[in-house]
């Protein structure tokens, strides 16, 4: 089995402006972590654009001509929290375009697995508006994507801290997606409750404020995994942000990395059990440098089984 890293330079040069926590560096973290010697061998792939009508399965055209307008303003707020500079249009491209990639990857080679370094994230981004740091919604796009090509069903896994309100507004009445979410109870943006089950294929694990591995654990072994293991899916992609981790200064959940090395591993079982071990994650959240590094490597290092 193996895990390919997709990433891009250009998603350094997509600016947020000073101080913006969602800045070039958190990427440079993750990849100064992949750079270790026991992540040598996984090989690394330059993502490509996606398509404009890859994108336009989950968003409205008035979005996608927001984004890459080229007339606009070189900076620009698409709300208060989400800003594009000069670069932003095409990073958004691209890190669609890694997740697609990616999924193309593992519908042509189930024993391809693969981590999309990317940024800008993308699980706050609806059908037709970007926030939350989000332009396009990555996953998203490549979760329609393999339904295109073919997959009766999807699994979209989620342990951002922050809730994907896109992902699940995108999927809301789609019985062919499963989107199963742990977050941070009444955090930004204040979605997820336990009740918002879609056309039941929408399944949230809210967590109290000051949670930490027991009540996580919990979530997924007694709520989240059972769900998913009824859905069988043939495709598991990961929304993996890792701002629940106690070092995250924007939220209150106190994870560690050995917590999301544990997940990890059973989505790679649901992935062996029911989908030929297809299993695609891309970045999220995670705003603390050096939780960043543990998490990411815990991650890639459980779904290489290193």
């Amino acid at each position: 089995m193996t895990v390919t890293i997709y990433t891009h330079p250009r998603f350094h040069q997509h600016d947020t402006g000073p101080g913006h926590p969602e800045s070039p560096a958190r990427l440079t973290a993750v990849m100064e972590a992949l750079a270790a010697p026991r992540f040598a061998l996984l090989p690394r792939r330059e993502a490509v654009h996606a398509l404009r009508s890859q994108i336009a399965r989950v968003h409205t055209r008035a979005l996608i001509d927001t984004v890459l307008d080229p007339y606009a303003p070189e900076w620009r707020p698409l709300d208060p929290d989400t800003w594009m500079s000069p670069h932003s249009a095409e990073a958004a491209l691209l890190a669609a375009g890694a997740v697609v990639g990616a999924v193309d990857a593992a519908l042509d080679d189930p024993r391809e697995r693969a981590f999309c370094a990317v940024r800008p994230p993308g699980h706050h981004a609806t059908p037709d508006a970007a926030m939350g740091f989000c332009l396009f919604n990555n996953v998203a796009v490549g979760a329609a994507h393999a339904l295109a090509r073919g997959l009766e069903r999807v699994a979209i896994v989620d342990f951002d801290v922050h809730h994907g309100n896109g992902t699940q507004d995108i999927f809301w009445s789609d019985l062919r997606v499963m989107y199963a979410s742990s977050h941070q109870d009444a955090l930004y943006p204040g979605t997820g409750l336990r009740d918002e089950t879609g056309a039941g294929n929408i399944a949230n694990a809210p967590l109290v404020a000051g949670s930490g591995s027991a009540a996580f654990r919990a979530a997924w072994e007694i709520r989240l995994l059972p769900a998913l293991d009824a859905f069988e899916p043939p495709h598991v992609l990961v929304s993996a942000g890792f701002d629940a981790h106690r070092l995250d200064p924007l939220a209150d959940l106190n994870l560690d990395a050995e917590d999301y090395a544990w997940l990890t591993a059973r989505l790679v079982a649901l992935a062996e059990r029911h989908a030929e071990g297809r299993i695609v994650s891309s970045l999220e959240g995670g705003y603390s440098l050096q939780a960043l590094r543990e998490s990411s490597a815990a991650h890639v290092a459980a779904l290489a089984g290193i």
